[in-house]
């Protein structure tokens, strides 16, 4: 693999190096825009971009990184045509039903993200049996964000709290970052070192709006159906290039 201009690319660092993100977050973005470039109907596109979210697994897990969570539909989405929801719903069924098995024997752990309570009960069980199959796995952990926003996450978790305070359990004053943490959808989980977003678009959507107050963004140009594995190492390249202060000073920085 070269870089533009026909550089040889830097060798990624290894798996165990710890420079390599321990969790990406990947936007997959741009199924049915890639469709509607080959005159193709947007399902085409989802076909695509499923084929695609499986080399983005694998090679993943390759790398040595720890988690991977994809924001698979959102609860924005709902709001698109009917059929498109039809064929995406299909998708899902098709995708937890045939490559659930190799997922399993691959060592990966599948953790879905998101509300449950107001999902059709195929749906839901579907999310349940992927959760429940996996659950010993000690491999990549995969967390499906699915029906699934940042700021409704956000909101679910401060309802818990709201709960517990009028309960009795919880002193309002005892609320902090780390306790609003904890019952978030990914309570356990480190946020994400590094968000990808693909189709050119430079921006969040409402994911993981709280774990990424400290993500790396990497935004690229291809269509997600496009994304590869070289794709996937030029980001991780890239990501290994920023200096990540965390508010503080970079080596050899005094203040002022």
């Amino acid at each position: 693999m070269s870089a533009a201009g026909g550089v040889p690319a830097r060798p990624l660092p290894s798996a165990d190096d710890p420079r390599i993100p321990t969790h990406i977050g990947i936007i997959m973005d741009g199924n049915g825009r890639w469709a509607q470039s080959r005159g193709l109907p947007r399902a085409a596109g989802h076909r695509k971009g499923v084929e695609a979210l499986r080399r983005t697994v694998r090679h993943a897990g390759e790398l040595g990184v720890g988690y991977l969570t994809i924001f698979s539909f959102s609860s924005e989405n709902w709001s698109r045509p009917a059929q498109e929801i039809a064929s995406l719903m299909s998708l899902l069924r098709r995708f937890i039903q045939q490559d659930l098995k190799e997922l399993a024997q691959a060592n990966v752990r599948v953790i879905p993200i998101g509300r449950r309570d107001d999902l059709a009960d195929d749906i839901r069980a579907l999310l349940v049996e992927a959760e429940e199959t996996t659950r010993a796995n000690t491999g990549l952990t995969l967390l499906v964000a699915f029906n699934y926003g940042g700021r409704d996450e956000i909101a679910r978790a401060c309802r818990k709290l709201a709960e517990r305070v009028r309960a009795g359990e919880l002193d309002p004053a005892a609320i902090d970052e780390t306790l609003l943490a904890c019952e978030l959808d990914t309570a356990g989980i480190p946020d994400p070192d590094l968000i990808i977003r693909t189709s050119g678009e430079n921006r969040l959507s409402n994911f993981t709006m709280w774990q990424a107050a400290y993500s790396e963004f990497v935004f690229v140009p291809q269509h997600w159906p496009d994304f590869d594995e070289a794709s996937l190492e030029a980001a991780i390249r890239e990501f290994c290039n920023r200096d990540r202060r965390f508010g503080g000073l970079a080596a050899g920085m005094t203040g002022g």
